[in-house]
């Protein structure tokens, strides 16, 4: 590890060496500056070095580093010898190299970079006061200031890149340390003047200034701070509605009614003019929203793929179009607000950085990618980043045989529509844990509900029924939040956790109301289909589930839940090709163990045991499986002969259930005659007839 140990606490001693990245670069042993050559070139080869998460290749760095020079090897040879001459000390390399790669260890070294990096890592958002305060004090400058490499477009590009994410993260610090200050102090003030200069089209940025003002009853000020932003906006094409809307609302409150804090009360203003828009049409001028009210999803706009053909990737082609499937994929599934096509490839075409992108669409994430093509394979590269803290939350590159192209594409869309799918979902519900419940909004009351609910226990999926009734209160319309409360009352009656007769009628109605809501939502028809096979409508069943895949292919559940009821009653081949797609489409689902045992029931009506067992066996080895994947286990294993593994499942069911018995096993599934004839056999043998 040589850059995972270089990040020593703020609040431990001072280091014996430290790196300066952030502002004019500069290495400092004890306190003293080193005397460094005159060498650009040096300086960019230790900041690439520290901030490289693995060992980096000699071609890659002369690559990098050098256009065409007449001994590149030789150059870069001369650059480590004098690093290792200010870096190294007695009994310990800091500069390595093995094979034909190149390291840095900074143990017990300070990198102002990698510490903020780190904390972007851990969540700005669940940082204290002190140590955003130390945070912000990093920020000198922007990172390798005024370092700049003739005819290194390689290094340009990667220097560029690390500018834009420091700077969203000194825009991140600076924005919950003004929300942790005291409000009016000239620390928050300072704050907010440095948070507005380094994000000019942040809404947030402008309405906690705002705010700020009102609050101090500097109106005049306030007023014209509105109306040189308006121009500002106005001369890049944005819209200025929801800022003027919330500052109107603002101004024409009470003094003492005013907020007192400098974070807005109205979150992501401009989130709202996401929704609703066609795909394929760019958003058209939206109204203002009103002040006070918080969108109940996450946004993301997919930033134009480019082909990476030579330094400066070029967009068209098959990125194009793998752009425009992804969008249209992403809508279909209706979790979040997708932004239509139109207005980002208008603001590719201004040769916008994804990350800027974001900021000046006002989303949460932004997904971005290249496509390559190398010796007949495709290769395709994925990035998924929230905006404000530029952090990246997913990295995949995906490699295929380019034999059929559209299906290849076809494939690695469907991988990368349902990875940005189940990682923004994970990072909104562990962001949902961290806050007071009280405090929630409707989509985080949402994302806590599926916190408790994948736990599959009584009591969390009890919260988790709570937590989506205050969802479907804050926010009657949000057709997900109800598909989330019809799942709770599906898992009350399939545990018979309570009277399945009543906890059925509740998933049905629960249904209901999500598709009542959202008719085109495929959550909507999922709850729907499973609430109707609790009331053994399989036919009704099926059709529901069908419809959520026909709305959404890259619906996951959807496909699961069709495995799920064809490998009882259905057909079990069918069963077999949903399980294998639904895993394909979501490889770490929290329903997995669903998934796994969906497939080993169909096995044994195909009277393929061993494969049953194998499958099982899967299945009951996910962390969050509950009793009842545990009963199938118990069953394929004695129908597959392997009696005394069987045995240990059935023990293990006994110890949670004393009275488990085959007639609960099969009263919780809908076999056919002649899979209920099965599984009574294999219960017969291990005991639990």
């Amino acid at each position: 590890m040589h850059v995972e140990s270089a990040r020593p606490s703020l609040d431990c001693g001072k280091p014996a060496l430290a790196v300066r990245l952030l502002g004019p670069f500069a290495v400092v042993r004890d306190g003293v500056r080193a005397e460094l050559p005159a060498s650009r070139k040096l300086r960019a080869l230790l900041a690439y070095l520290a901030l490289a998460p693995h060992p980096v290749g000699r071609a890659r760095l002369c690559e990098l580093l050098w256009d065409v020079p007449n001994d590149p090897r030789g150059e870069l040879r001369w650059c480590l010898s004098k690093l290792r001459a200010v870096l190294d000390e007695p009994g310990h390399r800091r500069v390595e190299t093995q094979d034909d790669t190149v390291a840095l260890r900074l143990d017990g070294c300070f990198v102002d970079a990698l510490e903020v990096s780190a904390a972007a890592a851990q969540g700005i958002a669940s940082l204290d006061a002190e140590r955003l305060r130390s945070l912000s004090e990093l920020f000198a400058g922007d990172f390798l200031d005024g370092l700049e490499l003739d005819r290194s477009p390689f290094f340009e590009s990667w220097l560029i890149a690390q500018r834009r994410r420091f700077q969203s993260c000194h825009a991140a610090v600076l924005e919950h340390l003004v929300a942790a200050l005291p409000p009016g102090s000239e620390a928050a003030a300072a704050g907010l003047d440095r948070w507005v200069e380094l994000a000019p089209f942040d809404d947030r940025a402008h309405l906690a200034l705002l705010t700020h003002l009102a609050g101090r009853g500097a109106i005049g000020a306030a007023e014209q701070h509105l109306t040189a932003t308006a121009q500002l906006f106005q001369s890049e094409g944005l819209d200025f509605g929801p800022v003027r809307a919330a500052w109107q609302a603002l101004r024409d409150k009470p003094p003492v009614d005013r907020p007192a804090v400098d974070r807005p009360s109205v979150d992501r203003p401009a989130v709202d003019r996401l929704s609703a828009q066609p795909v394929g049409i760019a958003a058209s001028p939206p109204s203002p929203a009103p002040a006070g009210v918080e969108p109940s999803h996450a946004s993301l706009a997919v930033m134009p793929f480019v082909e990476a053909a030579g330094p400066c990737g070029t967009r068209g082609g098959i990125a194009d179009g793998l752009t425009h499937d992804i969008i249209t994929r992403l809508a279909k599934l209706r979790d979040f607000f997708v932004i239509a096509r139109g207005s980002v490839f208008a603001l590719a075409e201004k040769n916008i950085a994804p990350q800027e992108a974001g900021l000046k669409l006002n989303v949460d994430y932004v997904a971005t990618g290249t496509v390559r093509t190398v010796a007949g394979r495709v290769v395709i590269a994925v990035e998924l980043i929230e905006v404000r803290t530029a952090r990246i939350v997913w990295a995949e590159s995906f490699e295929r045989r380019a034999d059929d192209l559209f299906g290849v594409l076809d494939d690695i869309g469907n991988a990368i529509v349902s990875s940005i799918s189940a990682e923004i979902e994970t990072v909104e519900r562990n962001r949902a844990m961290l806050k007071a419940p009280n405090s929630l909004n409707a989509w985080e009351a949402y994302h806590r509900g599926l916190w408790h609910m994948y736990r599959f226990t009584q009591p969390e999926n009890e919260l988790a029924q709570h937590f989506f009734g205050v969802a479907t209160a804050l926010d009657p319309t949000f057709a997900r939040a109800h598909a989330g409360l019809s799942f709770t009352h599906w898992q009350s009656a399939f545990q018979r956790w309570g009277d399945r007769d009543h906890e059925s009628a509740l998933a049905y109605e629960t249904a209901g109301h999500s598709l009542l809501v959202d008719e085109q939502n495929p959550a909507a028809h999922w709850a729907m289909g499973r609430a109707l096979w609790l009331r053994g409508e399989q036919d009704g069943s099926l059709s529901e589930l069908e419809r959520a895949v026909e709305l959404s292919p890259n619906f996951a559940l959807g496909h699961y839940a069709l495995s799920f009821v064809h490998s009882q009653s259905g057909d079990p081949q069918a069963a077999i090709g949903s399980s294998d797609h639904s895993r394909h489409l979501s490889p770490f689902d929290p329903l997995l163990f669903g998934m796994l045992g969906a497939r080993a029931m169909a096995h044994v009506r195909l009277g393929q045991f061993e494969e049953a067992a194998e499958w099982a066996l899967k299945a009951a080895a996910r962390p969050n499986a509950h009793a009842i994947i545990l009963a199938i286990a118990a069953h394929c294993l004695a129908l597959a002969g392997r009696l005394d593994e069987a045995r240990n499942f059935a023990a293990a069911i006994r110890k949670a259930l004393p009275d488990y018995r085959a007639d609960d096993f099969i009263g919780t599934f809908r076999f056919e005659a002649d899979a209920e004839a099965l599984f009574r056999q294999g219960a017969r043998r291990i005991g639990l007839n």
